[in-house]
């Protein structure tokens, strides 16, 4: 108990624990605004969400430039929430509640750099394409046909021989896009013009540094699960957002909605690799969850949200609101 209670009143202790406090309550706050005030705007309702991420990285070195005394015990006492008085309290009168709560951030830890930075190191160490068996489209085919519709310069395009539905993009130095020849023969055109669209809007925003600072401070959050749900979200919110670019190059929001149903949501048994192994429940879940997300991407396509004319207003007004919470809470 001693050791818990010494840890967590030291500066790296106090930062852990208040990271976590401030990106709680800023969730909250965030996703509060984005329901009463009906955000639908993708890149709008990313920018809300960064704020979950941004806010809690620096608040709390700037609120101690602020106020030297913020961690005393007088300035807890008349915080609006003092996280260490559920730190050191005892689970069965024999467990700190600040040892589980370690152990939820080594388990978040461990969830990030298994899931989500392991992934990337061995994407990057495969160099790009190399290994992957594809050609070019022929002239004349369906897939060189819906490239000389799509305005504008883009990356190469290569046409994989998978009778499974896939498509995917490679950034770098020389972007690409690959798709299977089952994906093709499963699209009309105009909904394969969209599917390629949709994946150079990915390459396009690859190479945004909006982008590569979102995913370094999620890396300096790696230990918070409330950043490693936020950052998903934004994820989500980048899937929407391209999909906004494949609808502005292509001017067809039903081929767009038409390609996802297509690919994810194909006749019950759905696109091969997509059903493997859900005899888990987890997987099942999992499965249904994402069907869920795929779902709400077609709705939005075919119903077209009115524009978000107050969305400036509302987001200074959140984050505001989140800066001057997180001072009291400690």
């Amino acid at each position: 108990m001693m050791l818990i209670a010494s840890f967590f009143n030291s500066w790296p202790g106090m930062y852990l624990a208040q990271t976590f406090l401030h990106s709680l309550v800023a969730a909250l706050i965030v996703d509060t605004a984005l329901v009463a005030w009906k955000i639908e705007n993708p890149a709008l309702r990313q920018r809300f969400r960064l704020v979950v991420i941004i806010v809690p990285i620096l608040a709390f070195p700037l609120y101690q430039l602020v106020s030297d005394d913020r961690g005393s015990a007088l300035f807890r006492i008349d915080a609006l929430f003092d996280i260490n008085r559920w730190l050191f309290l005892e689970v069965w009168g024999a467990v700190p509640l600040g040892f589980l709560f370690l152990l939820l951030l080594s388990f978040t830890a461990v969830l990030f750099f298994v899931q989500e930075l392991s992934p990337i190191v061995r994407h990057t160490s495969a160099a790009g394409a190399d290994g992957i068996e594809a050609a070019r489209p022929e002239p004349g085919s369906a897939v060189a046909q819906a490239l000389d519709s799509i305005p504008g310069a883009h990356p190469d395009v290569y046409l994989l021989d998978d009778d499974e539905f896939v498509v995917f993009s490679s950034t770098g130095k020389q972007p690409a896009v690959y798709l299977s020849s089952g994906l093709v023969q499963a699209l009309d055109g105009e909904e394969l013009r969209s599917v390629l669209a949709h994946e150079f809007g990915h390459i396009r925003r690859s190479r945004r540094p909006f982008m590569v600072l979102v995913f370094l401070l999620r890396v300096l959050m790696f230990y918070n699960p409330v950043i490693l749900m936020e950052f998903r979200r934004i994820v989500q919110e980048e899937e929407k957002i391209c999909d906004d670019l494949a609808v502005a190059l292509t001017g067809n929001r039903t081929a767009m909605a038409g390609a996802l149903r297509t690919f994810y949501l194909a006749g019950d048994d759905g696109p091969p690799a997509s059903r493997a192994g859900t005899d888990r429940l987890r997987d099942r879940i999992e499965e249904y969850s994402h069907s869920l997300l795929i779902e709400g991407r077609i709705s939005r396509l075919e119903e077209e949200a009115a524009p978000d004319a107050r969305g400036a207003v509302v987001f200074s007004i959140v984050l505001v609101t989140v800066c001057a919470v997180s001072f009291y809470l400690v």
